[in-house]
């Protein structure tokens, strides 16, 4: 009979056991499904200045969503995951996202990425845009309002786009490019034009203000799909990133930190590239924008690039709050 008892008591003690196991596993369970429902937002971007909003965003904590930041090496990289459905959204060259637009890709453009911060940086040696006839000139794609800034600075001097030798380089190039003399000059995001100012190794022609004020270039493109699937959480996403606009254009010592870990160059450097770049007011004109659909049809590099009704969707910024 005592063993009995004994058998008993070890059972209940089992079941006991199991019991307080399990419930601890249900918990444990609860709590990462919690985690789990909080949906990840994934946004592509390159390594620029022109992404610096994305930068600071990536430092908070948001109660309505987890921000996922993907780099990458190179636009056409970037576009490919855009179009086939592996991120959300790019901080991206609009004229790209609009091209993609041209051939089905629904893309909506909701904010820039910034205004202006784009330098025709020259070898010290030119002294006007005549002296660039038959020279090397970089832009870093063809589908690129940087590629647009050099073709207005031309026309604006009486000159043609052929009269110069535009190639196709990686921003990361750029300077080390001007400075050995394969080129005579570049244009492209931040900080690569400041960077060769700051060394000595080129100057500035022409800021982009100058050639073509409120010029359109990096810009918040979200899939469309996305927007449609959950447009409340979108607009909260919107919400963070005019926020982090403003942040990002005080230009403090915390910008120039948080900054600092996605390249690696002089605080001399960052602080004149953060000079010429602004970050509020992100809201897309559709006087600029219909400027640079207008100008990639007259380069030929569009037949019939979105008009800004069919690409641009500005609720969401108008409603950020």
């Amino acid at each position: 009979m005592g063993n009995r008892k004994k058998n008993l008591l070890a059972c209940l003690i089992l079941i006991s056991l199991v019991f307080i196991l399990s419930a601890c596993g249900t918990g444990g369970a609860k709590s990462t499904g919690s985690e789990r429902e909080k949906p990840t937002i994934k946004i592509g971007y390159l390594p620029i200045t022109h992404a610096v909003p994305l930068f600071y965003m990536e430092e908070e904590e948001f109660e309505n969503f987890n921000l996922e930041l993907v780099k990458f090496g190179s636009w056409p990289e970037l576009m490919d995951a855009l179009n086939t459905g592996q991120i959300n959204g790019a901080s991206v060259l609009i004229s790209l996202a609009m091209y993609a637009k041209e051939q089905g890709i629904d893309l909506k453009a909701v904010a820039l990425s910034h205004r202006d911060g784009n330098v025709l940086v020259v070898a010290n040696n030119i002294t006007s845009v005549q002296d660039l006839k038959g020279k090397n000139f970089a832009v870093p794609h063809k589908y690129s309002t940087h590629n647009v800034l050099l073709y207005q600075m031309l026309k604006k001097a009486g000159m043609k786009y052929e009269d110069v030798k535009v190639i196709e380089l990686p921003p990361t190039e750029m300077p080390a490019a001007l400075a050995e003399g394969r080129i005579s000059g570049y244009v492209v995001a931040e900080p690569f034009g400041a960077l060769s100012v700051s060394l000595g190794k080129g100057k500035v022609l022409y800021q982009d203000k100058e050639i073509w004020p409120n010029s359109v270039d990096c810009a918040l493109v979200l899939r469309n799909d996305w927007i449609e699937s959950d447009r409340e959480l979108a607009q909260k996403f919107v919400n963070e990133f005019v926020k982090a606009g403003e942040e990002a254009e005080k230009k403090d010592d915390h910008i120039y930190e948080l900054t600092s870990k996605y390249f690696n160059v002089e605080k001399d450097v960052l602080n004149l590239s953060l000079k010429w770049i602004e970050y509020d007011n992100l809201k897309i004109d559709e006087e600029a924008y219909e400027k640079l659909r207008e100008s990639l049809i007259e380069m030929k590099l569009s037949k019939n690039p979105p008009t800004y009704k069919e690409f641009v969707d500005h609720s969401l910024i108008d409603g950020a709050k």
